[in-house]
Protein backbone atom coordinates (compact mmCIF):
# COMPACT_ATOMS: atom_id res chain seq x y z
CA UNK A 1 0.00 0.00 0.00
CA UNK A 2 1.16 3.46 -1.27
CA UNK A 3 2.37 6.01 1.72
CA UNK A 4 -0.17 9.66 1.03
CA UNK A 5 1.73 12.81 1.42
CA UNK A 6 -0.28 15.68 2.05
CA UNK A 7 1.06 18.82 0.42
CA UNK A 8 -1.20 21.94 1.88
CA UNK A 9 0.73 24.78 -0.41
CA UNK A 10 -0.83 27.73 -1.98
CA UNK A 11 1.54 28.34 -4.74
CA UNK A 12 0.80 26.36 -7.32
CA UNK A 13 4.19 26.20 -9.07
CA UNK A 14 5.59 24.44 -6.13
CA UNK A 15 2.47 22.35 -5.91
CA UNK A 16 3.21 20.78 -9.44
CA UNK A 17 7.52 20.79 -8.35
CA UNK A 18 6.17 18.61 -5.53
CA UNK A 19 3.66 16.41 -7.00
CA UNK A 20 5.71 15.51 -9.65
CA UNK A 21 8.57 14.46 -7.38
CA UNK A 22 6.56 12.68 -4.82
CA UNK A 23 4.10 10.88 -7.49
CA UNK A 24 7.71 9.66 -9.12
CA UNK A 25 8.90 8.38 -5.87
CA UNK A 26 5.73 5.70 -5.52
CA UNK A 27 3.67 8.01 -3.20
CA UNK A 28 0.26 8.88 -3.05
CA UNK A 29 -0.38 12.86 -2.94
CA UNK A 30 -3.06 14.82 -1.94
CA UNK A 31 -3.46 18.62 -2.12
CA UNK A 32 -5.16 21.37 -0.21
CA UNK A 33 -4.45 25.19 -1.20
CA UNK A 34 -5.40 26.46 2.10
CA UNK A 35 -4.80 26.19 5.72
CA UNK A 36 -8.54 25.55 6.56
CA UNK A 37 -8.84 22.79 3.81
CA UNK A 38 -5.56 21.30 5.02
CA UNK A 39 -6.32 21.00 8.45
CA UNK A 40 -9.83 19.41 7.79
CA UNK A 41 -7.63 16.99 5.19
CA UNK A 42 -5.65 15.90 7.51
CA UNK A 43 -7.99 15.23 10.38
CA UNK A 44 -10.28 13.44 7.60
CA UNK A 45 -7.76 11.66 5.54
CA UNK A 46 -4.98 10.83 7.82
CA UNK A 47 -1.43 11.42 5.97
CA UNK A 48 1.11 9.32 6.31
CA UNK A 49 3.49 12.73 6.11
CA UNK A 50 2.31 16.42 5.55
CA UNK A 51 4.05 18.97 3.48
CA UNK A 52 2.88 22.19 4.99
CA UNK A 53 3.64 25.73 4.35
CA UNK A 54 3.74 28.57 6.74
CA UNK A 55 1.63 31.44 4.70
CA UNK A 56 -1.37 30.83 3.79
CA UNK A 57 -4.51 31.53 3.22
CA UNK A 58 -7.65 31.51 5.48
CA UNK A 59 -5.50 29.63 8.47
CA UNK A 60 -1.61 29.88 8.79
CA UNK A 61 0.46 27.00 8.47
CA UNK A 62 1.68 27.35 12.38
CA UNK A 63 -2.27 26.54 13.34
CA UNK A 64 -2.57 24.23 11.36
CA UNK A 65 0.72 22.69 12.40
CA UNK A 66 -0.34 22.69 16.19
CA UNK A 67 -4.02 21.39 15.22
CA UNK A 68 -2.34 18.48 13.49
CA UNK A 69 -0.33 18.19 16.06
CA UNK A 70 -3.44 17.80 18.81
CA UNK A 71 -4.66 14.58 16.32
CA UNK A 72 -1.77 12.48 16.32
CA UNK A 73 2.07 12.06 15.13
CA UNK A 74 1.92 12.57 11.57
CA UNK A 75 5.51 14.04 10.59
CA UNK A 76 5.19 17.37 9.57
CA UNK A 77 7.65 18.95 7.22
CA UNK A 78 7.08 22.50 7.10
CA UNK A 79 8.02 25.01 3.92
CA UNK A 80 8.97 28.98 4.41
CA UNK A 81 10.73 31.44 3.48
CA UNK A 82 11.25 32.78 6.50
CA UNK A 83 14.88 32.12 7.52
CA UNK A 84 15.91 33.42 10.55
CA UNK A 85 16.85 30.86 13.46
CA UNK A 86 13.68 32.52 15.27
CA UNK A 87 11.58 31.87 12.75
CA UNK A 88 12.71 27.67 12.60
CA UNK A 89 12.46 27.78 16.45
CA UNK A 90 8.80 28.98 16.45
CA UNK A 91 7.87 25.99 13.55
CA UNK A 92 9.44 23.16 15.09
CA UNK A 93 8.06 24.67 18.84
CA UNK A 94 4.36 24.80 16.83
CA UNK A 95 5.09 20.40 16.30
CA UNK A 96 6.98 20.37 13.11
CA UNK A 97 9.61 17.56 12.26
CA UNK A 98 11.66 19.40 9.89
CA UNK A 99 11.98 22.84 8.38
CA UNK A 100 13.22 23.62 4.61
CA UNK A 101 13.38 27.24 3.73
CA UNK A 102 12.62 28.25 0.26
CA UNK A 103 13.90 28.11 -2.26
CA UNK A 104 14.50 24.35 -1.78
CA UNK A 105 16.59 22.04 -3.84
CA UNK A 106 13.58 18.65 -5.13
CA UNK A 107 16.53 16.24 -4.27
CA UNK A 108 17.24 17.29 -0.81
CA UNK A 109 13.09 17.54 0.15
CA UNK A 110 12.72 13.58 -0.95
CA UNK A 111 15.49 12.72 0.97
CA UNK A 112 14.31 14.60 3.98
CA UNK A 113 10.79 13.28 3.28
CA UNK A 114 12.18 9.50 2.71
CA UNK A 115 14.13 10.27 6.47
CA UNK A 116 10.90 11.02 8.27
CA UNK A 117 8.65 8.22 6.95
CA UNK A 118 11.42 5.33 7.72
CA UNK A 119 11.55 7.18 11.51
CA UNK A 120 8.07 6.70 11.64
CA UNK A 121 8.09 3.58 10.57
CA UNK A 122 10.38 2.29 13.04
CA UNK A 123 8.40 4.19 15.87
CA UNK A 124 5.76 1.70 15.12
CA UNK A 125 7.61 -1.09 16.59
CA UNK A 126 6.41 -1.29 20.34
CA UNK A 127 9.27 -4.15 21.67
CA UNK A 128 12.58 -3.78 20.16
CA UNK A 129 15.18 -6.57 20.72
CA UNK A 130 18.86 -6.97 20.74
CA UNK A 131 20.84 -10.07 21.73
CA UNK A 132 18.22 -11.34 25.04
CA UNK A 133 17.38 -7.78 25.66
CA UNK A 134 14.09 -6.72 24.97
CA UNK A 135 12.61 -2.60 25.28
CA UNK A 136 8.84 -1.87 24.89
CA UNK A 137 8.79 0.85 23.93
CA UNK A 138 4.63 1.07 24.60
CA UNK A 139 5.33 1.14 29.15
CA UNK A 140 9.38 1.92 28.34
CA UNK A 141 10.52 -1.00 30.72
CA UNK A 142 13.50 -2.89 29.40
CA UNK A 143 14.04 -6.87 29.96
CA UNK A 144 16.91 -9.51 29.61
CA UNK A 145 16.07 -12.56 30.26
CA UNK A 146 13.63 -12.76 33.73
CA UNK A 147 14.64 -9.88 35.10
CA UNK A 148 12.47 -6.88 34.67
CA UNK A 149 14.50 -3.23 34.55
CA UNK A 150 13.09 -0.09 35.49
CA UNK A 151 14.57 3.31 33.82
CA UNK A 152 14.73 6.76 34.38
CA UNK A 153 13.73 9.00 31.37
CA UNK A 154 16.61 9.71 30.18
CA UNK A 155 18.11 6.27 30.65
CA UNK A 156 15.17 5.14 28.43
CA UNK A 157 16.27 7.70 25.87
CA UNK A 158 19.79 6.89 25.67
CA UNK A 159 18.69 3.04 25.48
CA UNK A 160 15.81 3.15 22.59
CA UNK A 161 18.33 4.92 20.58
CA UNK A 162 20.93 2.27 21.15
CA UNK A 163 18.42 -0.08 20.34
CA UNK A 164 16.61 1.75 17.29
CA UNK A 165 20.61 1.79 15.50
CA UNK A 166 22.25 -1.89 17.05
CA UNK A 167 25.65 -2.42 15.75
CA UNK A 168 26.21 1.23 14.94
CA UNK A 169 28.46 3.64 16.52
CA UNK A 170 26.90 6.37 17.40
CA UNK A 171 29.49 9.36 17.72
CA UNK A 172 28.71 11.39 21.38
CA UNK A 173 27.95 14.21 18.93
CA UNK A 174 24.60 12.64 17.60
CA UNK A 175 24.04 11.01 20.82
CA UNK A 176 23.99 15.05 22.60
CA UNK A 177 21.82 15.86 19.57
CA UNK A 178 19.57 12.75 19.94
CA UNK A 179 19.06 12.62 23.86
CA UNK A 180 19.36 15.94 24.92
CA UNK A 181 18.46 18.22 22.12
CA UNK A 182 22.04 19.88 22.16
CA UNK A 183 25.56 19.98 22.35
CA UNK A 184 26.91 19.34 25.74
CA UNK A 185 30.38 20.39 24.76
CA UNK A 186 33.86 18.12 24.90
CA UNK A 187 34.28 18.89 28.28
CA UNK A 188 30.85 17.38 29.63
CA UNK A 189 30.87 13.87 31.20
CA UNK A 190 27.11 13.63 31.51
CA UNK A 191 27.28 10.51 28.70
CA UNK A 192 29.66 9.02 30.20
CA UNK A 193 28.01 8.92 33.77
CA UNK A 194 24.41 7.52 31.74
CA UNK A 195 26.37 4.75 30.41
CA UNK A 196 27.51 3.35 33.48
CA UNK A 197 23.98 3.65 35.01
CA UNK A 198 22.91 1.64 32.57
CA UNK A 199 26.03 -0.22 32.09
CA UNK A 200 25.15 -1.15 35.73
CA UNK A 201 21.49 -2.23 35.31
CA UNK A 202 21.47 -3.70 31.75
CA UNK A 203 24.98 -6.20 33.17
CA UNK A 204 24.67 -8.27 36.16
CA UNK A 205 28.03 -10.59 36.62
CA UNK A 206 27.06 -13.62 34.61
CA UNK A 207 25.99 -11.04 31.81
CA UNK A 208 27.78 -9.99 28.38
CA UNK A 209 28.37 -6.42 27.99
CA UNK A 210 25.89 -4.89 25.23
CA UNK A 211 27.38 -1.05 25.34
CA UNK A 212 30.43 -0.85 23.59
CA UNK A 213 32.89 2.06 23.76
CA UNK A 214 34.28 3.20 20.55
CA UNK A 215 37.21 5.10 21.69
CA UNK A 216 37.71 8.73 20.78
CA UNK A 217 34.15 8.13 18.92
CA UNK A 218 31.25 7.14 20.93
CA UNK A 219 29.63 4.18 21.97
CA UNK A 220 27.99 1.06 19.96
CA UNK A 221 25.45 -1.33 20.75
CA UNK A 222 26.80 -4.94 19.98
CA UNK A 223 28.21 -8.08 20.88
CA UNK A 224 31.17 -8.28 23.23
CA UNK A 225 34.04 -9.86 20.99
Amino acid sequence: MKEKILIIEDDHAIVNLLQRGLVYDGYDVAVAMDGFTGMRSAREEKPDLVILDWMLPKMDGLAVCQDIREIGSIPILMLTAKDTVRDRVQGLDAGADDYMVKPFDLNELLARVRALLRRTRQERVTVLEFNGLQLDTSTRIATRGDRKIMLTAKEYDLLELFMRHPRQVLTREVIFDRVWGYDFGGESNVLDVYIRYLRQKLETEDETRLIQTARGVGYVLREQE
